[in-house]
């Protein structure tokens, strides 16, 4: 039987698509191993969205390459984002590479792999329409954590985003199909789920004629074993009246939401090819707050885009001090190929954007200490990720920290727990984006 390890990179839509990709290859009947030393064949499920995951990634396929020469690797495979985006200048540049796959071939992963065992080394990119339906996958992280893809590709057309052109057209999973994985997922144990697309909020469109993210949401909330669940990628004009009140009403759905602004000011929004300004996204915000009390709200954003002045960056951090924003992320312009914005003559120096993302950053930093120590005293629900050798306690996060972007709560305990157990636990003190707690009983 050969083995099969694969390395996963990037965001949580690109890891679903590997577990995806493991589930069809071990029902192919492969094993599948976590050591590349170990493997036959290694996969490498790539990221090319921005510069820094491009090297990541290569950094990633010349690194499994070298267990083709020491171990006994006979094929190298990648597939994912970077490989649907330079395609057979892949296999051309790294001649390490044996096949390059694009997303569209994702479900043909184990003819593939059987062809490579083979010698048979030949490119394959499917058209990018197909979604697999059946949602069945190999969990690769922990067991009651996960996300749930409801969609791929994207419609918008963001001057600095090379998406839609990796990726396609938007694609949404039915109601049905996404109804049924979340079943399966709680069924094997999965307490948490998180909600991913590229935009949640246009989920439906393309199907129904109509956003159906919130009832979506409300059929989510319906299955025996969910406790939390989260969206994550909302855009800020298709947040509706109706998801409002769902997220409200529903009593499963974390009271969160992840927006992704990007910028406030008008001028740049609209280079951006993104609608609003600083006082409808102000006024947004407002709404949401006002609605559901308590509520946490992310957002990502970025310094540095053509034509950036001072002025312009200046009411972006003004922004971000009057907002408060809740949990934040800021990214220095990256200027990708192929996109509209890479083309605009008006470039930022690389220095000021970077400094200007770090400003940003320390704006934050200040906001959410501040935010944290307002919490000292309260109680929370904690949902337990592990335990901490080093500092002898529990880790955990709360219904305000999304997996993985967001921070996490320390805190002792009076017995032992279980890990994927909810807990109640008294905030006591905090370190940064961090808090520090003991449980109650």
């Amino acid at each position: 039987m050969a083995k099969i390890s694969m390395v996963s990179l990037g965001c949580p839509k690109n890891q679903v698509d590997a577990e995806q990709m493991l589930w069809t290859l071990r029902e192919a009947g492969f094993e599948i191993v976590s050591e590349e030393a170990e493997a036959d064949v290694i996969i490498i499920n790539t990221c090319g969205f921005i510069e820094d995951a491009k090297k990541e990634a290569i950094e990633n396929i010349l690194e499994a390459a070298a267990y083709k020469q020491a171990g006994r690797c006979r094929a190298l495979i990648v597939t994912g984002c970077l490989a649907e985006r330079y395609q057979n200048d892949v296999t051309e540049e790294i001649p390490e590479v044996d096949v390059c796959i694009g997303i569209g071939a994702n479900g043909q992963i184990d003819k593939i792999v059987q062809d490579a065992l083979q010698g048979k080394f030949a490119n394959r990119f499917g058209a990018k329409n197909d979604l697999p339906l059946n949602g069945k996958r190999i969990l690769g992280g922990v067991p009651f954590s996960t996300y749930l893809k409801i969609a791929d590709g994207c419609d918008h057309a963001c001057t600095y985003c090379a998406i839609p052109k990796i990726r396609g057209r938007m694609r949404s999973r039915t109601l049905e199909s996404c109804v049924a994985e979340a079943e399966r997922l709680a069924a094997g144990g999965v307490k948490e789920l998180t909600v991913v697309a590229q935009d949640t909020t246009a989920y439906g469109e393309d199907l129904y004629g109509k956003p159906m993210l919130a009832e979506l949401l409300r059929r989510l909330c319906r299955i025996e074993g969910l406790h939390w669940i989260r969206t994550l990628y909302t855009y800020p004009d298709r947040i509706t009246e109706e998801l409002l009140d769902t997220v409200a009403e529903e009593e499963k759905l974390v009271k969160y939401f992840d927006i992704p602004l990007q910028h406030v000011n008008a001028s740049i929004l609209k280079r951006m090819n993104r609608q609003g300004n600083a006082e409808t996204l102000r006024a947004l915000i407002d709404k949401i707050r006002r609605r559901i009390p308590g509520v946490t709200v992310r957002t990502t954003l970025i310094t540095g885009f053509p034509g950036e002045t001072e002025e312009q960056f200046c009411e972006l951090a003004d922004f971000v001090k009057e907002t408060r924003f809740d949990r934040l992320g800021c990214f220095a312009y990256s200027a990708e190929e192929d996109t509209v914005a890479a083309g605009f003559t008006d470039q930022i120096e690389e220095q000021v954007k970077v400094d200007r993302m770090e400003n940003i950053m320390e704006l934050q930093m200040t906001i959410a200490a501040e935010k944290n120590e307002q919490k000292i005293g309260s109680v929370t629900e904690v949902l337990i990720e592990g335990w901490d050798d080093y500092i002898k306690c529990y880790y955990g996060r709360t219904p305000a920290d999304a997996p993985e972007v967001d921070g996490k709560i320390f805190f002792m305990a009076h017995r032992p727990l279980k890990i994927g157990e909810f807990v109640t636990v008294q905030i006591n003190d905090c370190l940064d984006y961090d808090l520090l707690g003991e449980m109650t009983e």
